[in-house]
């Protein structure tokens, strides 16, 4: 009996030993994986990050341009080696990208907090991150110092902004854009006649809704990359080179732009009143001995600054009755000594220098320079900076064929005026305005031609121009999300320079004769894009 009770105590200790010993090998017990979820606070392709009340979208897209006698991205052959139709020239460039947008947006009592960047991986045959808008010899051809490097390209930043209680800071388009900046219905990113800033511009602004689709923003821009073009200062030798194009003698930026808007956007479409108020500096005046200056100095002081501004009306009807989802897109700009709110592409505003055929001598050119004012220091000087005076307007036309097809008729007028009158037209005229200043600048570039009779040549001198753009665009969506795109652009330079002179362009054009005449050029793009 008593082997028994000790048989059985003994068992009954084994498997509780045992019976510990398997529970302490059990694994514990694993938290609950939270997996992502569907936010659909804020529209398709949001998603909560995990551990966070946070949503976040990834998106993009990937895209592959090429362009025939134009520059990257549909830049007309309005200057350059192309402008100038030398052997430089490239017949063609390419572009290929792919863009990577983030946004997050959270809910808060303030309302939403948002965050949103966008960041261009691309390769370009010339890339435009040492573009020098005054060097007309090396912004568009074949120039090693634009072009990327094989296994090279580059990382642009666009957008980089937060928002927050109305408040917009970073990198953003500005307050005083149309949501189609400009792009009413091309896809090359030089279609002028108002401003542009559609990679965005380092600003502070306020927007505040109304209801009804009535909105009102203010805004300060930083205006060193998006809103200045250029201020010559004449009294400097060669001030005006072959091209009529100067040096920028622009002061550093002492003031950000003041913009603002009024919109109404609704179903019948959009309506939008913009101004901006923008501040032209010189930096020094010239320093020589009698009526020979020589250099710029301090002590030789500079001339007042002044200020200037644009002022555009944007209207957009949509539901016209040619069919679904097509609609018109038009603006109206006019600026005073803030050109670039009217000569404005996706990069900088450009000078005009376009060379073709000529029905006497060795060729024609016509001219247009781009500034923002110029000044002539002096007792027959200009009296401190004369502002430019430029106004535009741009639109377009976009039909759906069907969901698979669709065309925009596309085009743009702009205008350019110095301040002076019609005796300032002749050389020698005087200096009093910047038309005059202007003239009597290019007359000093061009010694022995500058008389009109000369032997070597008989023109009239007047600095104003025209541009005129139109295009066509056809784009097929096979399937959603990706497109492919074919634009033809004509583009015509009207310039007011008259008669012939003898003068050295810029190489490798020769020094000879040369017919002042309008300039016509077209160009071809494609583009293939995927969303994602």
């Amino acid at each position: 009996m008593k082997t028994a009770r000790t048989l059985i105590l003994s068992s009954a200790a084994g498997l509780i030993a045992l019976s510990g010993a398997q529970a302490a090998d059990l694994p514990v017990k694993a938290k609950a994986v939270e997996y992502v979820r569907v936010c659909s606070l804020y529209g398709a392709g949001f998603f909560y990050i995990p551990g966070s009340d946070t949503c976040i979208k990834l998106g993009g897209y990937l895209r592959a341009d090429v362009t025939f006698n134009g520059g990257a991205h549909g830049a007309p052959a309005w200057n350059g080696d192309i402008g100038q139709q030398n052997r430089y020239a490239n017949y063609f460039v390419a572009r290929s990208r792919m863009a990577l947008t983030v946004d997050t947006r959270t809910a808060t009592e303030y309302g939403v907090v948002r965050t949103f960047g966008q960041a261009d991986i691309q390769f370009t045959t010339l890339g435009g991150s040492t573009f020098n808008p005054n060097n007309l010899a090396t912004n568009l051809g074949n120039n090693t110092n634009l072009l990327d490097q094989a296994g090279g390209g580059y990382v642009a930043v666009e957008f980089v902004f937060i928002q927050f209680a109305g408040f917009t800071f970073g990198k953003s388009a500005s307050a005083y854009a149309t949501p189609w900046q400009g792009f009413p219905g091309n896809i090359n990113s030089s279609l002028l006649g108002g401003q542009n800033t559609d990679t965005g511009v380092n600003n502070i602004q306020y927007t505040a809704e109304f209801g009804n689709g009535v909105s009102a923003s203010i805004g300060l821009d930083d205006p060193t990359v998006w809103d200045r073009t250029a201020v010559y200062n004449l009294s400097i030798p060669g001030a005006i080179g072959a091209n009529e194009t100067g040096s920028n003698a622009y002061a550093g930026v002492h003031a950000p732009d003041i913009v603002g808007r009024i919109r109404v956007d609704q179903a019948w479409g959009l309506f939008q009143l913009s101004a901006a108020a923008h501040e032209v500096s010189g930096s020094y005046n010239t320093l020589g001995a009698g009526s020979v200056p020589t250099a710029l100095s301090e002590i030789s002081g500079h001339p007042e600054s002044k200020w200037g501004g644009a002022v555009m009306a944007a209207l957009q009807i949509k539901n016209i009755p040619t069919g679904a989802g097509d609609d018109i897109k038009l603006d109206v700009s006019y600026a005073k000594g803030a050109t670039k709110y009217v000569i404005a592409t996706s990069g900088s505003s450009p000078n005009f220098a376009m060379f073709g055929d000529s029905g006497f001598g060795y060729q024609s050119v016509g001219f247009g320079a781009t500034t923002d004012g110029v000044y002539f220091p002096g007792a027959a000087g200009t009296g401190g900076i004369a502002l430019t005076t430029a106004w535009g307007v741009r639109g377009a036309f976009n039909h759906n064929w069907n969901p698979n097809w669709s065309t925009s008729l596309f085009g743009s007028y702009s205008a350019v005026r110095y301040d002076g009158g019609a005796n300032d037209n002749l050389l020698g005229a005087g200096t009093s305005t910047a038309k005059g200043a202007l003239c009597a600048a290019f007359a000093a570039s061009h010694p022995g031609q500058a008389l009109v009779g000369n032997a070597a040549g008989n023109y009239t001198c007047n600095p104003d121009f025209n541009v005129s753009q139109l295009g066509v665009v056809t784009r097929w969506t096979p399937v959603k999300n990706l497109t492919f795109s074919g634009e033809v652009q004509w583009f015509h330079l009207d310039q007011k320079m008259s008669g012939s002179s003898v003068f050295t362009a810029t190489a490798p054009k020769p020094n000879a004769l040369y017919e002042f005449k309008d300039q016509d050029t077209v160009l071809l793009q494609f583009r293939a894009q995927r969303n994602f």
